[in-house]
């Protein structure tokens, strides 16, 4: 029997920043133009907060705390949703992965300089976003048969 469920992409990411206020940016490879928040798709049945902290780890070595989530985005072309976590930086040393990202590092980024950092326009609403988000959407995981509560961020 043919499955007809429509297919989507689900990605995360994280606007991070650390105790100077400078933002964790990344160039990947397939998007060497611009620079972007870490983050990268969500593997079958991982929780979306352990997704993000688990590609931002695998990116930067940097270990973070989701707070909560800015943004929910969609790329139609793809069929993308992109779903963006502001998480405050927990450790690690900046180190990254070369075989996905090409280039990582903190910068003190602003309304007035992101077009210097970030290229391209969607990347730099859900950046913006992030940024002058003061509260953000809750977020939770269950398990269900029996019913558990995985976990829940509410901007705590």
């Amino acid at each position: 029997m043919e499955n007809n469920h429509p297919k989507h992409i689900i990605a995360v990411s994280a606007y991070v920043t650390n105790e100077n206020g400078e933002a964790l940016m990344v160039k990947t490879h397939q998007r060497s133009d611009t620079w972007e928040s870490p983050g990268g798709q969500v593997e079958e049945g991982e929780p979306l907060d352990k997704a993000v902290c688990r590609e931002v780890f695998e990116e930067t070595g940097i270990v973070i705390k989701p707070v909560g989530i800015t943004g929910v985005y969609y790329n139609t072309s793809i069929n993308l949703l992109s779903v963006v976590f502001k998480a405050e930086y927990k450790g690690g040393e900046l180190k990254i992965q070369p075989e996905e990202i090409k280039e990582a590092k903190f910068v003190s980024l602003n309304e007035d300089n992101i077009g210097a950092y970030i290229t391209r326009p969607h990347m730099q609403s859900r950046t913006i976003d992030a940024m002058n988000a003061k509260n953000c959407i809750p977020y939770e995981s269950w398990e269900v048969r029996p019913y558990q509560l995985l976990g829940r961020l509410d901007n705590q």
